[in-house]
């Protein structure tokens, strides 16, 4: 009796942790090679043009990734047809050099605010692009790809 109310509890607990997540998926970076010409894809569906949205950028990465920052263009187009781009950096690591993120192993994974506190005012279809824009001394017209990036997701949750 008293483990049939602990998994019941647990799934309860489990079910109420993701309640707020509307859009979570995430894609692998090919070979763990993010070409600069490689654009990541999100289509999501809106159907609430009101409720206020926390949209973020996921990246995993492992210990090869060599730099301790991170420069993406985000791409944002709406379902008329309106288009919203954005350049961001973020930092991947502490001023030690440690890698920043969760996890346990040797990939960590990052979550990375896009847009906060935002409606998506249209009802339809948002295509969301996230490209590498990060570049060393050595590859200043960005032609290597970018090592280390093993995975790269967008999810959106309702704001609290």
């Amino acid at each position: 009796m008293y483990k049939q109310l602990l998994l019941f509890l647990c799934f309860i607990l489990i079910l109420s942790c993701n309640q707020n997540k509307i859009y979570d998926q995430y894609q692998p970076v090919k070979n763990l090679e993010w070409s600069p010409s490689a654009n990541f894809e999100f289509i999501v569906n809106n159907t609430d043009t009101i409720s206020k949205r926390n949209v973020f950028i996921n990246i995993r990465n492992n210990k090869s990734y060599e730099f301790s920052s991170l420069f993406l263009i985000a791409k944002i187009e709406f379902p008329s047809g309106y288009k919203l781009v954005d350049t961001l950096e973020y930092e991947m690591t502490d001023a030690q050099g440690k890698f920043l993120g969760q996890g346990f192993s040797d990939v960590k994974e990052n979550k990375l605010f896009l847009r906060e506190k935002v409606v998506l005012s249209e009802k339809g279809d948002y295509k969301f692009l996230i490209q590498q824009a990060t570049r060393s001394i050595n590859d200043i017209e960005g032609k290597n790809p970018l090592k280390g990036i093993t995975d790269v997701g967008l999810s959106i949750e309702k704001v609290k």
